[in-house]
């Protein structure tokens, strides 16, 4: 199948994803996707569980962000390289983690 869920919060995102990273992962190798991108809302808290759980189950993951502007609009971000999370999306992360 070539497929990718690009939308998904584990438990990290409070009140929206209920599922651990590991369970993720493990439902998404047994539906057979190849991808599945992390997007916890104002925070990258889940991304190193979620490697670890795409390197056991074969999964490429996806490495991405929900923020919550002032506005109260949502924009979901995702990473093109290991500098861009570094130089954009972690400062935006924490800029917004307290909303």
């Amino acid at each position: 199948m070539n497929y990718a869920e690009l939308q998904c919060a584990s438990h990290f995102s409070f009140l929206r994803g209920a599922s651990s990273c590991e369970e993720l992962f493990s439902q998404a190798a047994v539906c057979g996707l190849d991808a599945l991108a992390i997007t916890d809302r104002n925070s990258l808290a889940g991304i190193v569980r979620a490697h670890v759980a795409a390197k056991v189950t074969g999964v490429r993951l996806i490495v991405g962000c929900r923020l919550v502007l002032t506005d109260g609009s949502e924009v979901l971000v995702y990473l093109m390289g290991r500098a861009e999370a570094n130089e954009r999306l972690l400062p935006l992360a924490a800029r917004h983690a307290d909303q």
